[in-house]
């Protein structure tokens, strides 16, 4: 919402006058913050925890499908990034490939990028056949023994060239990766909260009928403090509370983090930042789409 807003540099000064402490403690913050964010979530995302960091959130969404599935392998599209910690560095080709390379339990698809990858705009149904990508690697898993804990994507793959997957994809992506026994993880770190313009999360962009088993969400969710957050279903929370390690966080869901996170909710609906983003990336592409017109270096607009 800007470097410095006021009103988030407000709600920050004030609660740190009042009281900062761990989510041990209950605070009307913590709670009134997750209300907020579940109204812009499908009814069914309606557990959250609340965590300091992007990495913190993927991780946490990691072990969460892993305990409820019971299953150990992770699929994920080419190029992806999904943070620092070394569980995420696993599951991130963009950064493994340079270091230890692949684990036996990560399996990489293709990007469903319809502009320079295996299926292109010519192609008459690259929804299916990028889906049928993804099943045939969770075939091949299962002929070698292993099991697919989850698919675990960014809505909207941003370090892999800001590619907008063809709606319809998640659908399909989804169907075989439940009847694998695998859940579908939507990161929307660095892609959530209206930053698409038509809709508060870029995974509403495959349709009305798409929904995340879990989603993560972090840097825009603090306006620059530190803040993430992991929203999931009641029967995975079950599923993780059912260890008896109970999850904690020192910082996680502190009452300055949230007192934050609401103005940033509050600063985006009053300054109509949703509608903002719409218009002016319109206007943008627009411009962009005339300068393709008449230059034939530029292949495709983001």
């Amino acid at each position: 919402v800007g470097h410095c807003h006021p009103d988030i540099v407000k709600a920050a000064h004030e609660q740190n006058q009042l009281l900062n402490t761990n989510s041990r403690y209950l605070h009307d913050n913590l709670v009134d913050y997750a209300e907020r964010l579940s109204k812009t979530l499908p009814e069914k995302l309606c557990i959250f925890y609340f965590l300091n960091s992007g990495s913190e959130a993927n991780d946490l969404a990691l072990r969460l499908a892993r305990q409820y599935t019971k299953h150990e392998d992770v699929i994920v599209l080419d190029h992806a990034y999904h943070g620092h910690l070394t569980s995420l560095i696993d599951i991130s080709p963009y950064k493994f490939r340079n270091l230890e390379g692949q684990k036996e339990w990560v399996h990489v698809a293709p990007v469903p990028d319809t502009y320079r990858g295996l299926y292109r705009e010519d192609h008459k149904d690259p929804v299916t056949a990028y889906a049928t990508e993804v099943k045939n690697i969770i075939e091949q898993a299962h002929e070698r023994g292993r099991k697919i804990a989850a698919f675990f994507v960014e809505s909207l793959p941003s370090v892999g060239g800001q590619i907008i997957p063809p709606a319809g994809y998640f659908q399909k992506v989804a169907e075989h990766v439940h009847k694998a026994g695998g859940v579908f993880i939507a990161d929307e770190i660095q892609v959530g909260f209206g930053r698409v313009g038509k809709h508060f999360w870029a995974f509403q962009l495959q349709g009305e009928d798409f929904i995340p088993d879990i989603v993560t969400m972090g840097k825009p969710i603090g306006n620059g403090h530190p803040l993430a957050c992991v929203a999931t279903t009641k029967e995975i929370a079950e599923a993780f509370a059912a260890t008896g390690v109970e999850y904690f966080n020192t910082f996680g869901g502190n009452p300055v983090s949230c007192a934050i996170g609401l103005a940033v909710l509050d600063v985006i609906e009053k300054e109509h930042l949703q509608a903002h983003a719409t218009e002016v990336g319109n206007f943008l592409m627009k411009l962009l789409k005339e300068q393709k017109i008449k230059h034939p270096i530029i292949g495709d607009v983001r």
